[in-house]
């Protein structure tokens, strides 16, 4: 039976296993991306977000 998540749970938890994967492995952040989506059931909408989500934490900001 699949237990019910709050309603942005998964993509929370996508959040932290690509933090941690990047810290571990050293992938580049597109193939975690690709990764989460999978192991997490996102949808593109959500894999979207977090392109947009990795690429502005990784801009240097003025």
């Amino acid at each position: 039976m699949a237990t019910i998540m709050p309603q942005g749970e998964l993509l929370r938890r996508a959040v932290t296993w690509i933090d941690e994967q990047r810290q571990l492995t050293g992938k580049p952040v597109g193939a975690l991306i690709d990764a989460a989506a999978m192991q997490f059931n996102l949808s593109p909408k959500d894999a979207t977000f977090l392109s947009g989500f990795f690429k502005e934490r990784e801009e240097p900001r003025p």
